[in-house]
């Protein structure tokens, strides 16, 4: 990858459109490159009881409550032992205030495939879904394995036809060599791809291939063109921005069916954009898609799990696809799909530059499908600030709630549509130190944000509260 100048970057300001011609719901959503104030938009946090046990896990403003559920190592209704890393999920409509969560399990390695291994795609992985059915206060009604067998399910998507799309962070398989954890992929079935998993049933355990094989993130699905974009979390090289458009619309037919084509979003007149460096304050491109050749590429023998990581994203590079550094968290909200750079902006001071690719502490970008046009949200000053952006959803006012994956205590930011970033929750668990948020999603009808906190002992979190006295309304 050759690297490009930053003035010269900025100067080809062909490619930069201006932040006025973004109208829209979001036009005021752009805070400067580096801007620094923190507000407390609903009070200052201080420590809160969980409603289960009585135990100090969070700090919550005032007019907050929350219960803990679903620990790691304790038993779904069925008696499969629940097991660790929740990540990304979805929330959706169960009826009578009742709401089905599906829920991401990251698990790496060949260690076995939690419930029926028969019934898994791969027998000998240990990632899928769980899915639970929960009342507004964090109450398990029912709960059931509904993906087992994958691997590295980080992130995924809730699409609007009632479904959750769940994603491998990895390229693992036996055609490839050991990952950068030294696990051994001998007998693997190949992994990389996206899963569908109904709200209400099973998934039918067969990934929708043609939408690529890479180390996959997040989803968000465009309802007026049934596109589905999809985020890249490499880690320790270039990651890129993805859309898949099926053979059949979705938004016609109820599900993502496979054998569609794979795009990479570039920047109009500037060949491997270097998005991953600081931008200027409201940053604004015009944006195309090239197309990915081989989104399920067939790895001859010998090829390293760093090569076969890169090789959806070095077709699109070849084309000048732009360059991000580790895009994770994914939402659609009114029109627009907002994303995470999670190393991504300006080089910190080394005691705080993050290991990977990319020297930041994270961006926020916007994208607008139907004008190809894209822009900086926020990018973070520091870790004090925002410490490396992970999951987003959008609250009921369009503001955005961030899940942070950082080094220290780790919090749930808030994002208004002005700009305004602010802190709505701490991990503050002895027994999780330093662990992150993940997942984040609303009820349906934003009465309770959902949220896990990730690690091999984690769970999931109902919050509830005074929403209207504040941002996320």
């Amino acid at each position: 990858m050759t690297g490009i100048d930053r003035r010269a970057f900025i100067g080809r300001s062909a490619a930069v459109v201006g932040a006025a011609a973004l109208a829209g719901p979001y036009a005021g959503f752009v805070a400067p490159a580096g801007a620094s104030s923190r507000r407390r938009e609903y009070g200052r946090l201080r420590s809160v009881r969980d409603k289960r046990d009585g135990m100090k896990r969070l700090e919550l403003p005032p007019g907050f409550r929350y219960r803990t559920f679903h620990q790691a190592g304790t038993e779904l209704k069925d008696g499969t032992t629940i097991p660790g890393r929740h990540d990304g999920m979805a929330a959706f409509d169960a009826g009578r205030g009742r709401t089905i969560l599906v829920r991401n399990q990251e698990i790496n390695g060949p260690v076995g495939a939690y419930g029926d291994p028969s019934a898994g795609y791969d027998p000998l992985t240990g990632g899928g879904t769980i899915s639970v059915l929960v009342n507004r206060w964090g109450h398990v009604l029912d709960d059931w394995v509904s993906l087992n067998g994958t691997q590295m399910n980080c992130a995924g998507g809730r699409t609007p036809w009632g479904s959750w799309l769940s994603c491998e962070e990895t390229v693992n398989g036996d055609d490839v060599g050991d990952d950068f954890t030294g696990q051994s992929n001998d007998g693997l079935a190949p992994h990389g791809y996206v899963f569908e998993v109904p709200a209400r049933g099973e998934s039918d355990r067969v990934p929708i291939r043609a939408a690529g094989r890479f180390a996959h993130e997040a989803a968000a699905v465009d309802p007026h063109t049934g596109y589905v974009y999809l985020t890249e979390d490499n880690f320790n090289f270039p990651s890129g921005l993805y859309r898949y458009l099926a053979p059949e619309n979705p938004m016609d037919v109820g599900r993502l069916t496979d054998g569609g084509r794979l795009q990479m979003l570039k920047v109009v007149g500037v060949d491997q954009a270097q998005l991953q460096e600081a931008q200027a304050p409201g940053a604004a491109y015009d944006v195309e898609w090239v197309d990915i050749d081989d989104p399920d590429p067939t790895f001859p023998a010998g090829t390293t799990n760093d090569e076969a990581i890169q090789a959806v994203g070095n077709q699109g590079r070849a084309q000048g696809a732009a360059v991000f550094s580790r895009l994770e968290g994914c939402t659609y909200d009114g029109g627009r799909i907002y994303f995470v750079s999670t190393q991504g902006g300006a080089t910190v001071a080394p005691d705080e530059a993050p290991f990977g690719f990319g020297d930041g502490r994270g961006q926020v970008w916007v994208l607008d499908p139907a004008a190809s046009t894209l822009q900086l949200a926020y990018e973070s000053p520091g870790s004090d600030t925002l410490d490396l952006p992970d999951n987003v959803v959008a609250s009921r006012t369009g503001a955005l709630v961030l899940c942070e994956d950082g080094r220290g205590d780790n919090f749930l930011r808030g994002l208004t549509p002005d700009g305004h970033l602010f802190d709505f929750a701490r991990n503050r668990d002895p027994e999780q130190e330093g662990q992150e948020f993940a997942g984040a999603a609303f009820s349906p009808d934003y009465s309770t944000l959902f949220v896990n906190i990730q690690s091999s002992t984690g769970y999931t979190v109902a919050i509830w509260g005074a929403w209207k006295s504040g941002p996320f309304g």
